[in-house]
């Protein structure tokens, strides 16, 4: 992992009570309730709008990305983003969608690992073999605080949640904090930071499903065209844990390096990783220097409406998760059912159970340095 050991930048409260959008350059702020969770939290929700027609709507109950507005080719616009219309949906059918998950995105074996040869036991909240997405009440069911919004040039919001020493099984007290940030290039930059007053793991992301033929379209995701830049990925055991192998994807269905639709192979039960995922639910290795410069993560295209979405990031990884386990049992904010397949998950990030895997970056973060994962999701249209 590659950490910064300046500290973090200091957060002015923000003091605006007004729902209505606040003055600006060009980008503007509007902030209302979102509802509230079962023990009384007051939820906000914040849209950044910029003056080209692309919104996004991020929710303080797991910092949540709620929406992400995006005009077609035609100027028609969608929301490409799955999720539900108010807090009561997030609680009630927590199927991560969009939400900052940590402290450790993604599977860890057994729920275990070891730290200065102390052993920690975390929640089996993954088919009671693995630990995942940072447990049973992991970063994207609680509500975290806003402490600034600002419009301008580019508008954002930076949101902050404590994680306190032993929650969910990880050691330290983990101050963790968000920041959204919308500008007139139509680019959605997610800025995770993390600092720690002990040793600790760390691997935060956004769990956010896409489909760029629009939230809920009848179609669903499958007819999305991906395009990812990585020569290998990472195969799993029947656990969905990482064998600690990297495959190349050369001659397999998990090549993405030129643009396939999502769901041409994916129902190729020849390829026996397809079978253990149900499709595509794996760590694609990135090519390029990870903790350095951004660089492109993945493409996400809609032939028929033109929307494209390009994810660009420092992380070494970004997990491919075609929406498997959807299955239908809930409704999404426009009113229609989700269904297997009708979102993609592509999240920057570090491998997954690499605590357990020396051979993998590793994710320690210590007293005194500073975690950092930053992502852009940078909406165009091809003509």
């Amino acid at each position: 992992m590659k950490t910064w050991r300046h500290a973090l930048p200091s957060l002015a409260l923000f003091a605006a009570a007004a729902a209505a959008p606040l003055a600006a350059q060009s980008a503007e702020i509007s902030r209302k309730s979102f509802g509230q969770t079962p023990d009384g939290q007051a939820v906000e929700a914040i849209t950044l709008t910029n003056a080209k027609g692309v919104s996004a709507t991020v929710i303080s109950y797991g910092a949540t990305l709620q929406a992400l507005v995006a005009p077609d080719r035609a100027g028609k616009k969608a929301d490409i983003v799955l999720g539900y219309k108010d807090a009561a949906e997030y609680v009630k059918a927590a199927n991560y969608f969009g939400g900052s998950v940590g402290r450790f995105a993604n599977r860890i074996g057994k729920g275990r690992f070891t730290l200065d040869g102390k052993t920690y036991q975390l929640a089996l909240n993954n088919n009671g073999v693995a630990a995942l997405h940072g447990g049973v009440k992991g970063f994207d069911k609680v509500v975290w605080t806003v402490v600034e919004a600002k419009a301008g040039p580019v508008a954002s919001v930076t949101f902050k949640h404590v994680s306190p020493d032993g929650e969910e099984g990880y050691p330290g007290t983990l101050t963790a904090t968000a920041t959204y940030a919308l500008d007139e290039q139509n680019q959605l930059t997610v800025t995770y930071g993390a600092t720690t007053d002990k040793p600790t793991i760390v691997n935060i992301t956004n769990h956010a499903l896409f489909n760029v033929a629009g939230e809920g379209a009848p179609e669903g995701a499958m007819g999305n065209v991906l395009t990812i830049p990585a020569d290998g990925y990472s195969p799993v055991d029947g656990e969905l844990i990482p064998t600690g192998e990297t495959t190349p994807v050369a001659g397999t269905v998990f090549d993405f390096r030129k643009t396939t639709a999502v769901g041409d192979r994916i129902r190729d039960a020849s390829d026996p990783q397809i079978v253990a995922g149900r499709g595509y639910d794996h760590n694609y290795v990135l090519t390029g220097k990870s903790g350095g410069a951004l660089r492109l993560g993945a493409r996400l295209a809609d032939p028929k409406s033109g929307r494209v979405l390009e994810i660009l990031t420092e992380q070494p990884g970004i997990q491919f998760y075609a929406g498997n386990f959807i299955d239908g049992t809930t409704i999404g904010k426009s009113g229609k059912i989700y269904r297997q397949g009708d979102g993609i998950a592509l999240e920057p990030q570090h491998f997954p159970d690499a605590p357990n895997k020396p051979q993998f970056a590793p994710v320690r973060l210590d007293p005194g340095q500073t975690y950092q994962n930053k992502m852009v999701f940078r909406v165009t249209t091809d003509k």
